[in-house]
């Protein structure tokens, strides 16, 4: 790939994430299709991509899958920051005190990551998904409190370059521009985020961001508990406000990303 124009690093890229967003595979022909490109184009991205491990088709099917190898690159690094070994302990407090799933996402560019979690539910009835894949923005909590610390204008630009439909839509997901901003406002009043069935049925979350502790201005990532809906009403969400918030605080205090940082620049 190292004769790749930039504009072709970057359709890479995209290609890269609509395979991960994708597991199960996609032809080319629909590839082709998804990212607006031409076939013979297509084909060139993937060939580099394979070539480079990233990639693999599928014997059977023809499938074109994403490896493991971008899985080992994240957690490397999630391991030379530290992120999830620092901040693990108040997410396992959180999640033994409300009984509920406790996750951590962290914001890279423009995009919120999960990448921690803690199981606090011991019933045969609980919510326990796979972390490492983006976190959808307009309809969960930590996308939607993530989105009220922006200018609104901002805020919907990212939501609208993304699409409205995603893997985790729920029956209660916002579907228009309008819908979004009267979101958004909403949750800036509030000051956390409510997902009631917005990214999936029968799932509700509250969250609230991590900020940096120098400079509040400066989002790190975001909390959220989350849980099934028949047993997290409104009154029980909100029963969480006040642990939330300091455990936000705590994990904004252990954060090792500056001191990650001031290493690597010195």
């Amino acid at each position: 790939m190292s004769n790749f124009s930039a504009s072709s690093v970057e359709r890479c890229m995209k290609l890269l994430e609509l395979l991960v967003d994708h597991s199960s595979g996609l032809s080319i022909s629909a590839i082709s299709q998804k990212l607006a490109l031409p076939l013979s184009a297509t084909h060139r991205l993937l060939q580099a991509l394979v070539a480079s491990h990233y990639v693999k088709q599928e014997g059977f099917s023809d499938r074109y899958v994403p490896t493991l190898r971008l899985s080992a690159m994240g957690l490397r690094l999630l391991a030379s920051t530290n992120i999830t070994q620092a901040c693990q302990p108040p997410l396992d407090e959180l999640a033994r005190h409300t009984g509920e799933l406790v996750r951590l996402a962290v914001v890279d560019g423009e995009a919120m990551n999960w990448v921690a979690k803690a199981q606090g539910a011991t019933g045969s009835f609980r919510y326990d998904p796979i972390n490492g894949q983006d976190v959808p923005l307009h309809t969960t909590a930590m996308g939607k409190i993530w989105l009220a610390s922006m200018p609104e204008d901002t805020a919907i630009a990212l939501v609208k370059a993304r699409g409205f439909d995603n893997p985790l839509v729920g029956p209660r997901a916002v579907k228009t521009v309008e819908e979004l901003r009267r979101a958004i406002r909403v949750t800036r009043k509030l000051g956390f985020g409510l997902n009631e069935q917005e990214s999936e049925i029968g799932l509700s979350a509250i969250a609230m961001l991590v900020v940096d502790h120098n400079d509040p201005h400066v989002v790190l990532g975001a909390v959220s508990i989350a849980g099934l809906s028949f047993k997290l009403d409104r009154s029980r969400l909100l029963s969480f406000v006040e642990p939330l918030r300091m455990a936000v605080q705590q994990i904004s205090l252990l954060w090792p990303v500056r001191a990650y940082q001031a290493r690597d620049t010195a």
